[in-house]
């Protein structure tokens, strides 16, 4: 299984998503490879900053030929994951042909709703080549005890994606586990932000299915 955490916009929380995401995978007994497809290189920042035992492989691969390198580099794993660059688009359609499920994070605001158009247009092209490709929007960075989370979904609504029930809340404990190099489930591991990522992966894993 391939997963792609991809957005056009940058700052929507892909890196986080996909440390976290791989840790839960990881905890349940899968080998999981993270591919680092952002020229920033942040998921590498992660793992370099990290002092414990790795939960799992790390790899960077910037590159437009990510669909056509990863099959050799992804042999021996369960499921890769990707994330995925902000502005870079022949990085992100390749990511997007080697994926077989695109995750969209989306954050509460008009400015990521409308932005989404562009990833979906990607998306629309590359289902001509690879009809069996599946895709969802996660919303990242809710604000607790707000409406915007729902209000996001109405908007999103417009688009021929679906949204996952799952939501990430806006949570600090999260960037500070990054800034350590570790994950939300060893800096705190019976806080909330680590509940809705379980439940995040819960879905991922029954659309991937």
């Amino acid at each position: 299984m391939i997963v792609s955490f991809l957005n056009q916009k940058g700052g929507v929380g892909k890196t986080t998503l996909a440390i976290n995401v791989a840790a839960v995978l990881a905890r349940h007994k899968h080998r999981v490879l993270l591919v680092d497809a952002d020229p920033q290189g942040s998921a590498l920042d992660w793992a370099a900053a990290r002092t414990g035992e790795p939960l799992f492989s790390v790899a960077g691969l910037p590159r437009a030929s990510i669909h056509k390198e990863l099959p050799a580099l992804a042999q021996g794993y369960d499921v890769v994951i990707i994330d995925g660059p902000p502005r870079v688009y022949d990085v992100a359609r390749s990511a997007i042909m080697a994926s077989d499920l695109v995750l969209i994070p989306v954050q509460p605001s008009p400015y990521d709703v409308w932005a989404a158009k562009e990833i979906v247009d990607l998306m629309n092209e590359a289902s001509v080549f690879k009809p069996t490709l599946k895709s969802a929007f996660a919303i990242n960075r809710k604000i607790v005890n707000t409406a915007l989370g729902r209000d996001v979904v109405d908007a999103l609504s417009d688009y021929p994606i679906p949204v996952l029930k799952a939501a990430i809340c806006q949570r600090v404990v999260l960037a500070e586990s990054a800034a350590m190099g570790q994950t939300v489930f060893e800096t705190a591991p019976n806080h909330p932000a680590g509940k809705e990522v379980v439940c995040l992966v819960r879905e991922i894993l029954e659309m991937a299915a």
